[in-house]
């Protein structure tokens, strides 16, 4: 049985949604599969795909043959794995986050706020909030 890792179309008209499935190849597009092992949207911008590597690789290993397009998934879901830790040292290592926002009153005025978000000793978050006279 020749095996293959390839997209399952889903959704509706014009609003396609895809499951990465582990198939038979005799099966039809949509039809029977062995295994869904993650998800794709073209329409979604940035990080559109998710779905499992490892389960990805074991199947490969057993001979499965990706799609074109899923080889592509599979190679972006391995650079952005990669470079997840990198990013988390990043976002611990840089400085608190700050800003301002102009908010509402209950009594129909506006106000200006800045909150600044920081890390306790414990490595939970913080958000201060501090309001401003119009």
């Amino acid at each position: 049985m020749a095996v293959s890792i390839r997209l399952r179309r889903e959704g509706a008209k014009n609003r396609p949604y895809y499951r990465v499935v582990v198939a038979d190849s005799r099966s039809p597009r949509d039809g029977k599969f062995i295994e869904i092992i993650g998800t794709y949207d073209p329409k979604q911008t940035g990080q559109n795909s998710s779905f499992s590597v490892e389960r990805a690789e074991y199947w490969i290993s057993k001979g499965a043959q990706p799609s074109d397009t899923v080889r592509s998934l599979i190679k972006k879901q391995k650079k952005m794995v990669a470079a997840e830790p990198a990013s988390e040292a990043e976002r611990e290592s840089s400085e608190p986050a700050e800003g301002r926002f102009i908010a509402l009153r209950r009594d129909g005025k506006l106000a200006s706020a800045y909150w600044r978000l920081a890390r306790t000793p414990d490595e939970n978050s913080c958000l201060f909030v501090s309001t401003v006279a119009p």
